[in-house]
């Protein structure tokens, strides 16, 4: 994922970056909270503070290469009616929330037609938005793809339990081989797409 995007890119639209990791752990932490799970509040989670969601290291990666990550939020999924279907909806309510933003930058782009640097930072906000969502989506631990699947699957899930110890392991090996671009950026383009489109149709009727 990081040839898709140029330093200089990035930089300007750091804000709009920064906001949408933080966005995505505060969607994590106040569905769990809703779902009854105090560990979100108890970790200092449920708040909009960037500080206590940004991990530095993985913060700096996004920044600079348009690949990172964010501090994960403490979830108790024995706090929920349901424990996967409470996981599902948790996990879920990241990429959601990045991909309505995406939906909204693009809509703003539309109306606005922003040009030079703040048009390219409101181009970058949109792509990143887009790639956080469907990385994260991606059915391989700890990714959120993962505990919606595993949901899904219920008592034939077992197999993504026993995946969970060497998820990270498998995805580092999916990238630096360049393996998960050939889903990712096809996917994501699909995406970016229908946003676009569906952007351009709220906008041309307001």
């Amino acid at each position: 994922m990081s040839g898709l995007f140029d330093p200089l890119g990035l930089l300007i639209a750091a804000p709009g970056l920064l906001l949408a990791l933080v966005l995505h752990e505060y969607a994590h932490a106040r569905v769990a909270h809703h779902l009854g799970d105090p560990t979100p509040r108890a970790a200092g989670r449920l708040t909009l503070d960037p500080l206590a969601h940004l991990d530095p290291i993985g913060t700096l990666l996004l920044v600079l290469f348009g690949f990172g990550w964010a501090k994960p939020v403490p979830v108790n999924p024995w706090h929920f009616r349901n424990p996967l279907a409470g996981m599902a909806l948790v996990a879920a309510a990241g990429p959601a929330t990045n991909l309505a933003l995406a939906f909204a930058t693009f809509v703003i782009a539309d109306l606005w037609e922003p040009t030079g640097l703040v048009g390219v930072a409101v181009r970058y906000v949109a792509i990143i938005n887009v790639y956080l969502a469907v990385f994260n989506l991606i059915p391989i631990p700890p990714l959120d793809g993962s505990r919606v699947l595993r949901a899904l699957l219920g008592r034939s899930g077992g197999w993504l339990d026993a995946l969970e110890s060497y998820g990270w392991l498998l995805l580092m090996l999916l990238l630096v081989t360049h393996t998960l671009d050939l889903v990712l950026h096809p996917l994501a383009a699909l995406v970016m797409d229908g946003l676009a489109g569906l952007a351009a149709a709220v906008a041309g009727g307001r």
